[in-house]
């Protein structure tokens, strides 16, 4: 009967949710987007061209692996036990991680699944692993050396005690801090410790050379402390790594000092900072003025230090995180291109010295402001040795607030990650501050393919796999409004096949005229046209419509034009977007925009902080309606507003909600487009949209309701069908032919519902117990029916029927999505939820499902198919004058000893390079053609077999006859020429005996 009563009380007749049963409603989650925590560790293999991100553990969860490849190729690899990523390494087929927690954990390419786990003796500091080599060595906090056989899943016999401490007995606690093999000859491995460096030969199984950065009285260092500058000094080593060809080493201090050694003999051949050169020598240098005066600034710590090179290993630069004073607003990553490297043979000391004082180019290689680079990773073209370092052609640096940040390499322009990276990496490339959902049609989208330039693709491996297609579905198109001041547009899919994977870019920044103070707050897409309006704090609407840049390759001079209120901005679309969202026109209001809707009939709304509101037909565009809300509530005549409201008509009032419909208003009987506006106070206006004689529309203002508080949603239906009474096109062209829409609405607060006949108050309401709703909307299940599905503070997601607004049943979701963020979550008209599950990672929930958790990624992330370039070796004068070069089939026995099996991959390989053989004699042999060996039985072909055999037996047969003829005309000739020199040798003694 509540149904009854409720639905009479607005005129509706029927029970648009009798097909809906409670056992229909469970939450399937269905995917994630985004990261899930703040990021700590980066890794690209450059043959499998994929990237991983590895997090850290905080209250949203602990730490997890991400792989990424091509497009949407994802797979997420949650770590053993909670903790964070320290370290990431691709090895061949194999993804290796260290955590917080001193564990090293191997994952398979192959199966994306973990193989094993390695706790090692002690406190991990180090980790070094080689695509050519199936073990890992591990550096310790107390010095030592131990290895593990990632292809036995075992701890390798290798153990390399502590090298500085046998050098120097009298040494504080010294831990390893980096390993690096030499880059050409893998018998050398390169020990950073705390105090120093260490050259270590395993072919000798002893240290060849020591390195220790000493500070002499008066030499400034790195960070020049007036109190420490007169006495001697030792900074602590903190990086060490090897020229690209293995002819210098270079080591960096915890004073910023950078320190480049020979190798040979181990003397040092420069120490600088990124400002000044020779500052291991005493002499008398200002320390750099702090921001205060009377201080000295302190320089940033060496965050990171690679060596690269071009094509040519010798054309090197060396690239550093960190190291700049920390008064600098622009910190960057610096870039000292060295050039080509001075023949070490021919070249005298000074003109070395001068080659790493005087580069030929340095270049700071540009971050957002006071944005610090903690770390990078660089995207080589092919080869993953060197360091991978090896002829780079991008840099993804990762600040320390966790997000990331793409630039080419070495010139260090902005990438765009937009169709480069994976959309999950987007959200932290920078932070997303807000989101929309909008749900086009399916053709419409994919008609909305971006041409834009852009450099040649970062990412290129994995497949993804096969997933259903839902072919006659609207699409669910996610706006995200970043920090950076852009939006990026992209298909969240329903769990089934995307088919336009691609992303769309808009530049509001550059929309409005500016780079800083551009925090988006609203934005809205119209599903049917695609047209998008952003609102910004400070005032400014922007929209955007598909189309053609006049401009495409120009950059042109902004010329102010305003018309009917607004600024015309077409000529503020990017130069390098040919086909795409272009800028439009822009609207400044006053205060942040509140609320924004964008229509599928070519109208847009948007109400203000400072209470106005503003209509825009974009047929002109022009503005057809400003007004402010106080103004609205004096013209009111109704005097629907309760006692108890009288104290907040002077309160400030904002507009939160806005919606266009197409129905009937209460008394008239005939339809019209009208514009409903809700409020912070709960107030709900109501306008009418008329057509004018000259072919535009005029604003008519229809009357004020009143509900019990914050308005979060409006919702036109059909009193007849259920089905929503938006404004959509073909309603708006029913208008023409009479076509009238008998509708109600149904308008959420956070306190209640309320369902009535506009502009009147008088309908069905019902308050939610004891909890708020924070976001709503009204969601439909195939042909069962319709449904109000709400999300509320007590971490839950409801169901009410239509019209009695009886609950269904509820969920819980709060150990999914993150309940502070409710407000921010979307709802579709299919069920799904689109919602926060952390500070940078979205979920994608549907409620008509089966209580089914996230599944396991089924993208295939390894190309058997490519392979490993072999290691660069030492040269041919090297190998000439007898330099020991051991191989990585070598190294196989020095760290897993005598006794250790053959690998897998060798003998993977060996039987590849067996079966190669065998089809090689398979088709060098005669024999019938196909279609005879298809036709023949079995017996005919053992037949055929032993008449090949006895063939080849005959041939080996005839061959050795042969071989015995040949030998005996062999020896005969032998004797004859041996017989015929013995009786020269006789007659020539006797003829000279006999004086002939």
């Amino acid at each position: 009967m509540a149904h009854l009563l409720r639905g009479k009380q607005v005129g509706i007749q029927r029970d648009f949710s009798a097909g809906l049963d409670p056992r229909l409603f469970d939450i399937d989650e269905v995917v994630r987007y985004g990261i899930n925590s703040q990021i700590s560790a980066l890794a690209y293999d450059p043959v499998q061209s994929l990237l991983a991100v590895g997090t850290n553990e905080s209250q949203f969860g602990g730490g997890q692996l991400y792989v990424f490849g091509q497009s949407r190729v994802s797979v997420v690899l949650p770590l053993p036990r909670k903790s964070s990523v320290k370290l990431i390494q691709f090895v061949a087929d194999k993804l290796i991680c260290l955590d917080s927690k001193h564990e090293v954990s191997v994952f398979s390419l192959e199966t994306t699944r973990i193989l094993s786990t390695y706790t090692p003796p002690g406190a991990v500091t180090a980790l070094l692993t080689d695509p050519t080599l199936d073990f890992a060595l591990i550096g310790l906090q107390n010095g030592e050396i131990v290895a593990y056989d990632l292809d036995r899943s075992s701890p390798a016999p290798l153990r390399i005690p502590n090298l500085w401490r046998q050098q120097y007995p009298k040494s504080r606690l010294t831990s390893v801090v980096t390993l690096a093999f030499h880059p050409r000859d893998i018998g050398s491995l390169l020990i950073g410790y705390s105090e120093g460096a260490v050259i270590y030969s395993f072919k000798v199984d002893k240290p060849t050379k020591f390195f220790q950065y000493e500070l002499p009285p008066g030499a400034p260092g790195g960070d020049t402390d007036p109190t420490a500058i007169n006495i001697r000094r030792y900074p602590r080593l903190t990086q060490a790594v090897w020229h690209p060809t293995g002819t210098f080493v270079l080591t960096g201090h915890e004073d910023s000092s950078l320190v480049v050694w020979d190798p040979r003999d181990g003397r040092r051949i420069l120490a600088r900072t990124i400002q000044a050169t020779t500052v291991d020598e005493p002499r008398n240098v200002a320390a750099s003025r702090g921001a205060t005066p009377g201080t000295f600034a302190l320089k940033c710590p060496l965050f990171r230090i690679a060596w690269c090179s071009k094509e040519n290993p010798d054309d090197t630069g060396i690239l550093i995180a960190g190291g700049t004073p920390t008064t600098n607003v622009e910190k960057g990553v610096t870039f000292f291109d060295l050039g080509q490297t001075p023949n070490y043979a021919t070249s005298s000391w000074q003109i070395l010295s001068q080659h790493f004082e005087k580069p030929k180019r340095q270049q700071t290689l540009s971050t957002p402001p006071n944005a610090e680079v903690v770390d990078f990773c660089l995207i080589p073209r092919r080869s993953p040795h060197y360091a991978g370092s090896h002829d780079p052609i991008a840099v993804i640096a990762l600040l320390a607030s966790g997000e990331v940040l793409t630039l080419s390499f070495p010139s260090g322009h902005a990438i765009n990650p937009v169709n480069q990276l994976h959309v999950s990496l987007s959200s932290v490339h920078p932070f997303i501050n807000r989101i929309d959902l909008a749900y086009v049609e399916r053709t419409r989208w994919l008609g909305m393919v971006e041409n834009r330039s852009k450099g040649p693709p970062i990412l290129k491996g994995g497949a993804e796999a096969k997933r259903s297609i839902m072919r006659y579905a609207n699409r669910n198109i996610l706006q995200a409004a970043h920090a950076d001041g852009t939006v990026r547009i992209w298909d969240v899919g329903h769990g089934d096949e995307i088919e336009n994977q691609r992303m769309l870019h808009v530049d509001v920044a550059r929309a409005v005229g500016r780079s800083d103070n551009v925090d988006i707050t609203k934005m809205s897409t119209a599903g049917a046209t695609g047209e998008l309006a952003v609102g910004l704090r400070t005032g400014e609407v922007a929209i955007f419509r598909w189309g053609h840049n006049q401009d495409y390759g120009k950059e042109v001079r902004h010329i102010d034009a305003s018309e009917y209120g607004l600024v015309a901005i077409k000529d503020r679309a990017e130069p390098v977007v040919k086909e795409g969202l272009l800028p439009l026109t822009l609207f400044k209001g006053q205060g942040q925009v509140t609320a924004l809707k964008m229509s599928d009939v070519g109208f847009a709304a948007a109400g203000f902080q400072q209470g106005s509101i503003v209509v825009i037909d974009l047929r002109g565009p022009a503005i057809i309606y400003q007004a402010g809300l106080d103004e609205l509530a004096s013209q009111s005549k109704r005097g629907s507003f309760r006692r108890g409201n009288s104290q907040s008509q002077a309160k400030a009032e904002w507009a939160t909600c806005i919606e266009f419909g197409v129905m009937s208003l209460d008394g008239e009987e005939y339809s019209s487009i009208l514009l409903f506006i809700g409020t912070n106070l709960g107030r709900l206006t109501t306008f009418k949209l008329l057509p004018e004689s000259h072919g535009g529309y005029s604003v008519k203002y229809v009357g004020l309701s009143a509900m019990d508080d914050r308005i979060i949603t409006i919702a036109p239906i059909d009193a007849e069908l259920g089905d929503p009474a938006e404004a959509t096109q073909s309603a708006v062209a029913g208008l023409r032919e009479g076509r009238r829409v008998n509708g109600v609405l149904l308008v959420v607060t956070v306190s209640g519902v309320k369902l009535f006949r506009p502009p009147a108050a008088k309908g069905a309401h019902k308050t939610f117990d004891a909890v708020l709703c924070d976001s709503a909307a009204v969601v439909r299940y195939q042909a069962a029916g319709y449904a109000l599905l709400g999300l509320f503070g007590d971490g839950t997601a409801k169901t009410y029927s239509i019209p009695s607004l009886k609950q269904i049943a509820s969920g819980n979701v709060s150990h999914i999505l993150d309940v502070r963020r409710f407000s921010e979550a979307i709802i579709t008209p299919t069920g799904d939820i689109v919602g926060w599950t952390g500070p940078s990672e979205i979920a994608l929930l549907n409620v008509w499902g089966t209580g089914s958790d996230l599944t396991r990624s089924l993208d295939k992330l390894l190309n058997i198919e490519a392979l490993i370039p072999p290691r660069p070796t030492i040269s041919n004068v090297q190998w000439m004058t007898g330099t020991l070069y051991v191989t990585p089939a070598d190294m196989d026995a020095l760290i897993g000893g005598p006794n250790r099996p053959p690998s897998k991959r060798m003998i993977e390989q060996r039987r590849a390079e067996e079966e190669q053989q065998r089809s090689m004699k398979r088709s060098a042999t005669a024999g019938p053609s196909s279609g005879e060996k298809e036709d023949e039985g079995y017996w005919a072909y053992m037949q055929r077999q032993m008449q090949e055999r006895t063939q080849n037996l005959n041939i080996m047969g005839d061959s050795m006859d042969k071989v015995e003829e040949n030998s005996s005309n062999w020896a005969d000739d032998v004797n004859k020429f041996v017989s015929k020199q013995k009786k020269k040798a006789v007659m020539g003694f006797v003829g000279s005996k006999l004086g002939f």
